[in-house]
């Protein structure tokens, strides 16, 4: 990977980008003083239907760390149930071996609905990050409008956790949303402290927007990457109907190796969320079903712990 002022060596520029990067937002919360192995979340979507004890003995024998739990309407947690059943939630996890470091929500500004009510039970029960839900530009106003609109939103959210000690995270996401082309959700967290807001980068989404520049976007907002998303499509359809589609890891186009070369050069220590949006067994088949969703994200969980061992980010 050819980097900026070849001059200098590739060591000398990436230390002085996390100097640079450290000085902007003050000591990092989730630094780690030695490399230690990245953590493998499920994210809970495909899971519909099972309870917190099927979800985490599921994940558990797949290989999985922990969960990355839906707390957003029609999740496994309500949000107006968050304070009964996000404990219960984790309390299952923790039977199975594994834990909840993440959480999946629907909140866009500190004003959104249970907005306080999830942050803070989710903190008081060691939950070190959440997703936010997605915000969109509006017609009838600029694109310097909607950033500055975005902007506020989020630093909203960034006092609320920084009240809680959590981090919030926004998944940039292939279309016209905040985050799509990542430039511009890296513009809007600028300045903003990384400990308490960032994003949670997708790679698959990032690819189906920039296909080569995707690395650019990467090293441009990697500071404020606390999470990474891990899911991999191929284009599908014909002609103006071309969409991408999900298939297992290690199937489609998504480059993980050389995004994990990147982290390992960046020396960044995000959790992992893995996403299943390929077509899979559901809660009516019972235990095929059960074992069969086993066997398909134990899978993918080879493939990827096979291209963290290559990057040397494996244990």
């Amino acid at each position: 990977m050819n980097l900026p002022y070849q001059s200098q060596s590739r060591r000398t520029f990436l230390g002085q980008l996390a100097a640079a990067s450290a000085l902007a937002v003050g000591p990092d919360l989730w630094a780690t003083p030695t490399p230690s192995p990245m953590r493998i979340q499920v994210f809970t979507k495909h899971l519909d239907g099972f309870s917190y004890s099927d979800m985490a003995g599921m994940a558990a024998e797949a290989g999985f760390n922990g969960l990355d739990l839906t707390v957003r309407p029609g999740g496994h947690v309500l949000p107006e149930r968050v304070a009964d059943d996000l404990p219960r939630a984790i309390d299952e996890a923790k039977k199975a071996g594994i834990a909840i470091p993440t959480i999946v929500t629907a909140l866009t500004g500190a004003d959104s609905p249970q907005a306080e009510a999830i942050i803070r039970t989710a903190a008081g029960q060691g939950v070190q990050a959440y997703r936010t839900g997605w915000i969109n530009y509006q017609p009838n106003e600029t694109i310097e409008q909607g950033l500055e609109r975005f902007r506020q939103a989020l630093a909203g959210l960034a006092a609320l956790n920084q009240t809680h000690k959590i981090h919030g995270a926004y998944q940039n996401h292939h279309g016209t949303s905040l985050g799509a082309p990542v430039w511009d959700l890296a513009e809007v967290l600028k300045g903003q402290d990384a400990r308490y807001i960032g994003c949670q980068y997708d790679l698959y989404h990032a690819t189906v927007e920039g296909a080569d520049s995707w690395p650019l976007g990467f090293r441009r907002i990697y500071p404020f990457v606390r999470t990474l998303d891990v899911k991999d499509f191929r284009w599908a359809g014909t002609g103006k109907k071309v969409h991408p589609e999900t298939v297992p890891l290690g199937e489609g186009m998504a480059d993980f190796p050389r995004l994990f070369q990147l982290v390992k050069q960046l020396n960044i220590q995000p959790l992992l969320s893995m996403h299943f949006e390929y077509p899979m067994p559901t809660v009516a088949g019972g235990a095929d079903s059960r074992r069969q969703l086993v066997a398909l994200m134990k899978k993918d969980v080879g493939v990827l712990q096979g291209w963290l061992q290559a990057a040397g980010l494996g244990s």
